[in-house]
């Protein structure tokens, strides 16, 4: 078997398939392979016809398959499963070869594969890919680290099968080095889980608050979607509320169990940015919201506690509540991707990487789950300012974070005096609120922690690192 097949791809289960389908279609001979040789086979018999494949059996057969230098994009679970197969292809690899990670690695795991396969001189990429099997199949949201010299001869293969932007852009860029890629990936299913938590929180309020049936909620969703939150998740809500389940009659949302999933990247998010010092509260919020959903029979234990007695609006009060409730979730939104955007400035920082901001914005713009039409402006807002301390330094998201942050506390105090629970708009609005306080209570702390551990505290009108002694006289000792 001669090397003729441009690219590579190993595991085809339905990324890793339509991943594979997606190369072949824009015009490149693609090698597949599979553990289970019957899977292989079943791809080609099946898809054949959309472009050129060669199939092989053995991992030798697959490496034989592709030209130098080979690009061989592994598409299987995360963690050890992936080091296996690292393992059975690297050493028949040659130096200047390229392996591609495509799967969602935490991206330490990245940085280790890549530093252990620089030394034998074989590129290692972690790749973020972003869309589902929708996008794996008709163009993802790609997010490539790894070297400069790797992305050269991979760029123009991922830069055809990446989704467009609305200017025709292709969503990849080259993030970073080494572990780059699959962070800022790691961060937009952080962003992805703080918003899907926030249009929740909306769908609550509008049901329990303003009394709206589900089909009605679907109506002001498309409705949203056709201005500012213009989006794919503002989108399929719309779908999903829309719903009618076919068995029972019921609008869809009402028949599904209210315990939502997860599979680890919102936690990853967290973890990381406690680890690097950044607040996520929104983020945050929403991995705790998931979680609380899923305890089941500590939410049934506490069902009974007492709440408020609550009634619908009428229909004047329940429009321009729902008024209210789109510029609460403009705003909060506005919060958490201001959040995101500041972790991948922390982590850049942190790992050298020299990530580009207004970069990662445009290639969110289209292919994956996070789009917006608001990504655009983000991208142009970091183009012009690269120094950008803050999506909120902004002028004009500054100016419209504050036209809405009236109708913003408004929604946040119905939610409270509702009973209604909504830690994402109340987490984002009390991030908002910090950020512009002239003084915090983190001096009290600071008072608190050298009282009881004599962890020294800094002052406002001289410089260097002070503790009181508080027992006796409490008299202040420099201790710079």
């Amino acid at each position: 078997m001669s090397g003729t097949a441009q690219i590579g791809v190993t595991g085809l289960a339905v990324m890793g398939r339509n991943l594979a389908r997606n190369f072949a279609r824009n015009g490149f001979t693609v090698a597949v392979h599979n553990r289970t040789a019957s899977k292989t086979r079943a791809l080609v018999d099946e898809f054949g016809d959309e472009g050129a494949f060669v199939a092989a059996e053995s991992a030798a057969e697959f490496v034989a398959a592709l030209e130098r230098p080979r690009r061989l994009v592994i598409m299987v679970k995360a963690g050890e499963p992936t080091d296996a197969v690292i393992e059975e292809f690297a050493p028949l690899l040659e130096e200047g070869d390229v392996i591609i990670d495509g799967g969602n690695a935490h991206f330490a795991d990245t940085r280790r594969r890549e530093r252990e396969l620089r030394e034998r001189g074989i590129h290692f990429v972690g790749v973020g890919i972003s869309g589902g099997e929708e996008g794996a199949l008709h163009g993802p949201s790609i997010m490539p680290g790894g070297s400069a010299e790797s992305y050269e001869s991979l760029g123009p293969l991922l830069e055809r099968i990446a989704a467009k932007a609305p200017d025709g852009a292709p969503c990849v860029t080259h993030i970073g080095p080494d572990g780059a890629g699959h962070f800022v990936k790691m961060v937009h299913n952080g962003i992805e889980y703080a918003d899907m938590q926030l249009i929740a929180e909306a769908y609550h309020l509008l049901r329990s608050v303003a009394g709206y049936s589900p089909a009605k909620i679907a109506e002001t969703f498309r409705s949203w979607n056709t201005g500012r939150l213009d989006s794919y998740l503002i989108e399929i809500t719309a779908e999903v509320l829309a719903h009618t389940d076919e068995a029972t009659g019921k609008p869809f949302v009402d028949i599904v169990t209210d315990q939502a999933e997860q599979k680890g990247t919102g936690r990853w998010t967290v973890q990381i940015a406690l680890d690097l010092g950044v607040p996520v509260s929104g983020i945050a919020e929403a991995v705790f919201a998931r979680s609380l959903s899923g305890h089941a029979a500590l939410r049934e234990a506490s069902r009974t506690l007492p709440g408020p007695t609550t009634a619908p609006l009428g229909e004047a009060d329940a429009a321009r509540f729902a008024d209210q409730v789109e510029q609460a979730l403009y705003a909060s939104k506005i919060v958490s991707y201001t959040q995101g955007f500041h972790q991948i400035q922390a982590g850049s920082e942190e790992y050298g990487w020299d990530i580009d901001l207004g970069s990662v914005a445009a290639i969110w713009r289209a292919g994956c789950i996070i789009r917006a039409a608001f990504l655009d402006r983000i991208r142009g807002a970091f183009d012009t300012r690269p120094d950008l301390p803050s999506l909120l330094s902004d002028k004009q998201f500054a100016e419209e974070i504050g036209a809405a942050q009236d109708d913003w506390r408004a929604v946040v105090a119905a939610a409270v005096h509702q009973g209604v629970p909504t830690p994402g708009f109340a987490a984002a609005l009390a991030y908002y609120d910090a950020l512009r306080a002239e003084r915090l209570p983190a001096a009290l702390t600071q008072g608190q922690r050298d009282f009881f551990g004599a962890h020294t505290y800094r002052r406002t009108d001289r410089e260097g690192s002070f503790h009181t002694l508080w027992g006796g006289d409490r008299s202040e000792v420099s201790t710079s």
